[in-house]
């Protein structure tokens, strides 16, 4: 009598399964999730006065135009802000993150996670850059990590 194949016969099936919870795209932002989920980091940028925006919207809200371009982004950017959320507990999250707004090299901000450094490491102007972490559902969000020296 032969066994049965494994239910899950990926070669990593004995790694931790992730407990973040996985976006929920609009119509607005689908296109940054789907980037996401190929470990790409984009945005818009207004195909008339080239200004950069975040949160995705139709319209530029410098000039108004509709004329929206979805470009890669550098994923480099700097620590303006930060603080680790304590109560309620973070859903997801076996440690509380550590939230921060990153004024992105492009010159607009966004908030995420910052990894592989203690909160009390974070300072001021600490340069970053974008890295992806697994949510369920095999899905990517950003989230950023000191910037090598280099």
């Amino acid at each position: 009598m032969s066994t049965p194949p494994s239910m899950d016969s990926s070669p990593d099936s004995s790694a931790p399964k992730p407990t973040r919870i996985a976006p929920i795209p609009t119509l607005d932002t689908q296109f940054f999730w789907d980037a996401a989920d190929r470990s790409a980091f984009v945005g818009q940028q207004c195909g008339d006065c080239r200004a950069f925006r975040f949160p995705p919207a139709p319209m530029c809200p410098s000039c108004n135009s509709l004329n929206t371009q979805i470009v890669e982004l550098s994923g480099r950017g700097r620590v303006i802000s930060w603080i680790k959320p304590i109560h309620p507990p973070a859903f997801g999250f076996k440690e509380p993150p550590t939230v921060a707004v990153i004024e992105l090299d492009e010159g607009t901000r966004f908030v995420s996670n910052i990894v592989g450094i203690a909160f009390e490491d974070v300072r001021l102007n600490l340069p970053v850059e974008v890295c992806f972490d697994a949510t369920m559902g095999k899905h990517q969000v950003p989230v950023f990590r000191p910037r090598s020296a280099s």
